[in-house]
């Protein structure tokens, strides 16, 4: 068994486990980090930036919002059911943070809006491709991760933790084992778990949330995402605590991604018994969606729209769009519905030229389908929606015009979130809520700070508070250690 005695400890590479290596370094602790995979970053590679809360980014574009605007609008949002001190402790760091960034390297776009019902606190990394989307939070892990080795962080690839060191109720190490199968006993004083979440473990998922991985809920199965942080730490005395999905819902259409976009601009939402069940411009934010799936028989919902409106969106631009779904988001949407009719996708999209010929390929009551189709179509007849009172320009009548178009729409989530209580100093409780000696936490391991919703008003949240609490953690180290 190779041994080694160190200050801290980290288990995991992702950003919460790196902002918080390179805070001990910076505090010139001996650091090391232990990562499973063979890179580091986790699922930040395909996210896209943080949240920054009154940062000189903001204010240069006007766009700035005051801890005291985003601290109460967070705590309204979930029903003030987190942890006040923890929130307020992360929107203050977060400015900072942002700076700690840059003067490291990392280049922002700027700070963006997610959709237009969201403040501008996402900030989005510059992409080296120059293109703002997906995956542009891969150049921020890349810079961190050499900032960490410039420092003097010794990172471990392909060695994941499998154990805590704990003697008499104190956190005192990591056991690990390398690519090689060698055996490391870590003495550390302080060590920090940042390990994701349990989003692509099929036991975990059904056992601790209930729901089946791949039928019941899609997740982005981020490899090696499967928990092992939080069952050492629940063996260490955690208290469990907070569990849920980081949920984002919507539709599946595969390969055909402008008509995924398309089908999501809050048309017609139905469900198993071919009734709506919420107003449709909900499905803008995913978190709203994604709920309200959730909630409905056998966890599914059908999207319906026709071929007229598919060709309008693509003449006229999609009337709703994101950051992540942008003016060109119907981009290739005429080559996809070509596509669609000459090849068809059976399993989540049909086409039909009647909607009772639409009902029976999906499976639903063909007289209940027209019956809410032709009630739908009224209320945009009349610009007055009785049932869910959608706002006027939202209601667009699906009249079957070149055929209609249904995709089937499911709960999904980036991951789970949670697993066990942390207080502002990111040292982790047990279940008479007092600190256990040694260990922290950051990241989504400790993520819980939604309630059970995903703020999508504040974007940048959860790769946010990854880096801020990775922070805080090295903080409270430090505080700790001293």
């Amino acid at each position: 068994m190779k041994k080694m005695e160190v200050d801290v400890a980290v288990i995991a590479g992702g950003p919460a486990g790196l902002a918080a290596a390179i805070t001990a370094c910076e505090n010139d602790r001996k650091t090391v980090l232990f990562e499973k995979s063979n890179t580091t970053g986790g699922a930040a590679n395909m996210g896209m930036g943080v949240l920054g809360i009154d940062t000189k980014i903001q204010r240069a574009n006007f766009n700035d919002i005051s801890f005291a605007e985003a601290f109460r609008s967070h705590m309204e949002y979930t029903h003030y059911r987190v942890n006040g001190p923890l929130v307020s402790a992360y929107f203050r760091k977060s400015a900072d943070t942002v700076e700690w960034l840059q003067d490291m390297g990392v280049v922002f776009a700027g700070a963006y809006r997610y959709s237009k019902d969201s403040a501008a606190t996402w900030h989005v990394v510059m992409p080296e491709n120059g293109k703002i989307g997906p995956r542009a939070a891969s150049g921020m892990i890349k810079v961190m991760t050499n900032h960490a080795i410039d420092l003097g962080c010794e990172i471990m690839y392909e060695t994941p933790a499998y154990d805590l060191i704990v003697e008499d109720g104190v956190v005192c190490g990591v056991l690990a084992k390398d690519k090689n199968g060698e055996e490391i006993e870590c003495r550390a004083k302080a060590v920090v778990v940042a390990t994701g979440g349990f989003g692509s473990s099929h036991e975990m998922c059904k056992e601790e949330l209930g729901l089946e991985l791949g039928k019941e809920m899609f997740t982005f199965m981020v490899p090696g995402v499967v928990g092992d942080g939080l069952k050492m730490m629940w063996k260490a005395g955690a208290m469990k605590y907070g569990l849920n999905f980081e949920v984002a819902g919507g539709t599946r259409a595969g390969n055909f991604g402008s008509i995924g976009n398309a089908v999501s601009q809050g048309d017609l939402l139905v469900n198993r018994e071919a009734i709506r069940f919420m107003p449709e411009t909900g499905m803008l934010n995913s978190t709203y969606m994604g709920n309200a799936l959730i909630d409905q028989p056998d966890h599914v919902a059908y999207s319906i729209t026709d071929v007229s409106l598919i060709k309008k969106y693509k003449k006229n631009g999609f009337p709703h769009i994101s950051i992540v779904h942008g003016p060109d988001a119907n981009e290739g949407l005429l080559d996809e519905l070509k596509e669609l009719q000459t090849n068809g996708c059976p399993d989540t999209i049909w086409m039909a030229d009647t909607i009772e010929e639409l009902a029976e390929k999906i499976g639903l009551d063909p007289d209940t389908l027209a019956e809410t189709l032709d009630e739908y179509n009224d209320a945009c007849d009349c610009g007055i929606d009785e049932l869910f009172a959608k706002d006027v320009e939202d209601l667009r009548p699906i009249t079957g015009k070149g055929g209609f178009i249904a995709v089937e729409c499911r709960p999904g989530a980036y991951g789970t979130i949670g697993g066990v209580k942390v207080n502002a100093k990111m040292q982790v409780l047990d279940n008479k809520c007092h600190p256990i000696p040694g260990l922290y936490s950051a990241g989504t391991d400790c993520n819980t700070i939604y309630g059970d919703s995903y703020n999508f008003t504040l974007p940048g949240n959860s790769m946010g508070f990854a880096v801020n609490s990775g922070r805080l953690a090295g903080d409270g180290i430090e505080d700790y250690l001293d």
